[in-house]
């Protein structure tokens, strides 16, 4: 029992911390790689901004101005807007306000985002093609940042960065997410200059068009599996932190629950579809950064954490508190009772920032046992699930 727990200690340490630190030290041993170059308008290909946007007529007037304010030259810039299936006025709003000045791609059938994607792929006639969602505002400079990176021939997709905005008075489950996407992104840069980061948000990302692969319309995080389908190729997926979406936190604990169960879900879906990038004779640095950063979070780690309690409490029963595993055991206890009264109080709208971290780590863990469960009962679609999100804020971050 104690190697077993000792391992499971490991695992969850390594996924986590480790993790970060050995990307961190393979950097430092090995040459820099070359800077990117400068924002220039000598390097302006022809792009499309492509907006998934089922039902966000309430985000709409909003999120056209952002896309039409990108600092981008306005000629070298398309915007398609895809509404298919809404049944909120979606199409008709936009193509009489703004018609000459986007392209609107409707339908009255549902069919689900990834479909849509697929669809709208079709029709982009420029090499680059940048997706984001209707929900987020990107930075003025968000486009040219990412098209930057194309100068490189070796990369085929870049990642914008999400983040979320939150104010002093944010729930744990959004104060959370803000500090659990600021460590991602740290992550993210590790991953990008080791060799490339595995798997994009889908608030904003970028992609070669003629390496776009249609993708199986049930896929749920079609994100992830483009950009990982792409590097699988042999291309780079570069990170761009300059480049942002905005987003608001979810609206309630409630909601975040739905949304991580979803995304867990989608994870398990997409590892069973990836499974060619586990062989490093192949893929080499790609297979490495895709267990470690993503496969370990996953699947990995979940099962870890509850497998260490019972363990723990085993050697404790069998050895006493007063043994080193007592002090363990007594850890866990606290750790999670203060993430039991994170969700109690978040429950009752009280927030209390000391206990978000605990609460928001086992949070998203226990959201990823339910997925796998959702994923092996094939409780899942590939129809849009829009996640309600908290009211806009004049802070941004």
């Amino acid at each position: 029992m104690e190697l077993l727990l000792l391992i499971s200690i490991g695992l969850v340490l390594y996924t986590y911390l480790g993790y970060g630190l050995v990307v961190w030290v393979l950097i430092k041993l090995r040459p820099r790689r070359p800077a990117v170059a400068d924002i220039s308008d000598e390097f302006t290909p022809d792009v499309t901004l492509i907006v998934p946007a089922y039902n966000e007529a309430d985000c709409l007037p909003a999120k056209v101005a952002n896309s039409l304010g990108q600092l981008y030259p306005r000629e070298r810039i398309q915007y398609l807007f895809v509404t298919e299936g809404s049944t909120d006025g979606s199409d008709d709003y936009l193509r009489i306000h703004y018609g000459d000045s986007i392209n609107v791609l409707g339908g009255s059938e549902r069919r689900g985002k990834v479909a849509a994607m697929n669809r709208a792929m079709l029709q982009i006639q420029t090499p680059i093609v940048i997706f984001t969602d209707a929900n987020t505002q990107l930075n003025p400079q968000a486009v040219r940042n990412i098209v930057r990176h194309f100068r490189d021939p070796q990369v085929g997709a870049v990642a914008g960065e999400k983040r979320i905005q939150t104010t002093d008075a944010e729930s744990a489950a959004g104060s959370g997410e803000g500090l659990y996407w600021k460590y991602e992104s740290q992550l993210k840069r590790w991953d990008a200059e080791l060799q490339t980061i595995v798997g994009a948000a889908g608030e904003l990302f970028a992609v070669r068009t003629h390496l776009y692969e249609p993708v199986s319309t049930d896929t749920i995080l079609d994100d992830f599996m483009i950009s990982l389908l792409i590097a699988g190729q042999g291309y780079r997926v570069a990170y761009e932190p300059e480049a942002y979406a905005l987003e608001r936190p979810s609206f309630s604990i409630l909601d975040e629950q739905k949304r991580k169960i979803r995304i867990a879900a989608g994870g398990f879906q997409s590892m069973a579809r990836l499974t060619d990038l586990l062989n490093p004779f192949r893929h080499g640095w790609l297979t490495f950064e895709y267990v470690s950063h993503r496969v370990m979070r996953w699947a990995v780690t979940p099962l870890c954490l509850p497998l260490i309690l019972l363990l723990n409490t085993g050697l404790v029963l069998r050895d006493g508190w007063a043994s080193g595993w007592g002090l363990l055991l007594t850890a866990q206890i606290l750790f999670y009772g203060a993430a039991w009264l994170g969700y109690i109080l978040e429950k009752r709208q009280l927030r209390w920032k000391a206990v978000f971290v605990p609460f928001y780590f086992t949070f998203m863990n226990v959201c990823a046992l339910a997925g796998l469960v959702r994923y092996l009962r094939g409780n899942q679609s590939g129809t849009w699930e829009k996640a309600r999100r908290a009211d806009a804020v004049d802070a941004v971050i």
